[in-house]
């Protein structure tokens, strides 16, 4: 079976199917599919080690974890990835996936809570790990890259600063910047997501209401993206112009496509991140409310005892006048 290279990146020979899309492929350049195979690992390893030390994690965050690991692979380590190379339908199928459902599933498996727990503490050698974890989350770079004022911009920027000036086909030209604009559109979501998830220790916490504001703000415009790479009545971007000539491909209507992706995929993670959100908020503010109760609870008698003592002030003023 041939195979066909773009700019040293492999491209399956045969059109896509269903069937060929997701049939495993690695090669030297599969960074990302690697890492998320790590990333299962590690995560299991640690797991392994909180168990043994008698405490539990919950199964739905591990579950989260490995769909995200997974997620990764199907679109950075299978015949997938080799297909986004040739056509924009698909490349936007695996832009998409990479900024919002990755990121999502992997912060949701808390992998930062996972470590903190699991890592040994103390002064030595042993408690390095742990100490720059730590160091890392309370530096100012940290808090910089963790503010709105950078992730919002960042996140526009991986739609608009991309695939409407050259950059987009001077990085797909060279199989190291095809790796850094797969790797930047993960990195864009998670920290785009991480603060407005806030399932794990961030370097910047928000209120609720902020947090909704975060996530609401870009939608319109990435929905905007999504609408402008439909309408194009050109191609917007020239990596995309010449398919291999035995698909029988339109890239015009192959570029309507990609940009209907991009278009309706935002709506389903949205509605989880607001969900999350929401429950995060009627949830604390339950617990705010318990504590109140409790608090007054607490109080209940002392106050009805002075209340007591101060009637009785006021019947023995009485009596005396």
């Amino acid at each position: 079976m041939e195979h066909g290279s773009h700019s040293g990146m492999w491209v399956p020979a045969e059109p896509p199917t269903w069937g060929r899309m997701f049939l495993p492929h690695l090669d030297a350049w599969s960074v990302l599919a690697v890492l998320s195979l790590l990333g299962v690992l590690g995560y299991l390893v640690a797991l392994i080690r909180l168990r043994r030390s008698g405490v539990t994690w919950p199964w739905w965050r591990t579950a989260s974890w490995i769909a995200g690991c997974l997620s990764l692979f199907a679109v950075t380590g299978t015949w997938l990835n080799g297909y986004s190379m040739v056509l924009f339908s698909v490349h936007m199928a695996q832009h998409m996936v990479l900024s919002m459902v990755v990121p999502l599933l992997l912060l949701v498996g808390a992998p930062v809570t996972l470590a903190l727990r699991t890592l040994p503490r103390g002064r030595g050698v042993a408690g390095v790990p742990r100490a720059l974890l730590l160091d890392a989350l309370h530096s100012r770079v940290a808090r910089f890259l963790a503010h709105p004022a950078f992730t919002l911009p960042l996140f526009l920027a991986s739609l608009y600063g991309v695939y409407f000036t050259p950059i987009f086909d001077a990085l797909m030209a060279d199989p190291f910047g095809h790796q850094f604009m797969l790797a930047h559109f993960t990195v864009t979501g998670l920290l785009f997501f991480g603060p407005i998830l806030a399932q794990d220790p961030w370097p910047r916490t928000a209120g609720h209401g902020g947090r909704m504001l975060e996530l609401l703000i870009p939608m319109p415009l990435h929905a905007f993206f999504g609408v402008a790479v439909m309408m194009a009545g050109s191609l917007v971007v020239e990596t995309f112009a010449h398919p291999p000539a035995g698909w029988g491909v339109d890239v015009l209507a192959d570029q309507k496509t990609a940009g209907s992706i991009a278009w309706s995929f935002g709506e389903l993670p949205t509605v989880f991140v607001m969900a999350v959100v929401l429950f995060s908020w009627m949830g604390s503010e339950g617990r705010k409310a318990a504590r109140l109760d409790r608090a007054a609870a607490r109080t209940e008698d002392a106050e009805l005892a002075a209340y007591n003592e101060r009637l009785k002030a006021l019947a023995a003023r009485s009596a005396g006048s």
